[in-house]
């Protein structure tokens, strides 16, 4: 009875090491992408990744990202690079009544689709009546 105890012990070591891999997996995969990820460190930027992680998330295509973003009256900006596009997101926070200004680049694949975005705060340039 004692050999078969020791004989096993490998496979248990295994299956416990097995085990404790799968908790990290699914501990750590929901944060791995762009959702729910943090862009910014400027509280008044998290309505912004908030919206755009709600409506816009990984594997978006191109021509949904500019729709959403021309249906809103986010201005877009040229921009430089290629599979990219650039907005400036004006929003304002419906708990605190703040308004927040983030210029947005977002990045494609070569097929078009949405791989992540950058935020970074921008001057409020809306007029103001």
């Amino acid at each position: 009875m004692q050999n078969s105890r020791h004989r096993n012990a490998p496979l248990l070591a295994l299956h416990s090491q097995l085990g404790l891999l799968l908790l990290l997996v699914v501990l750590v995969l929901p944060g791995a992408g762009c959702k729910g990820s943090t862009h910014s460190s400027d509280p008044r930027m998290r309505p912004i990744e908030q919206l755009l992680d709600q409506h816009l998330p990984t594997g978006t295509t191109m021509n949904r990202v500019a729709f959403f973003l021309n249906s809103r009256g986010y201005e877009l900006e040229p921009s430089a690079k290629p599979n990219t596009l650039v907005a400036i997101i004006h929003h304002v926070d419906t708990e605190t009544l703040q308004p927040a200004t983030a210029r947005v680049t977002f990045y494609f694949d070569a097929s078009e689709h949405l791989t992540s975005y950058d935020l970074a705060p921008a001057p409020d340039t809306t007029p103001h009546p």
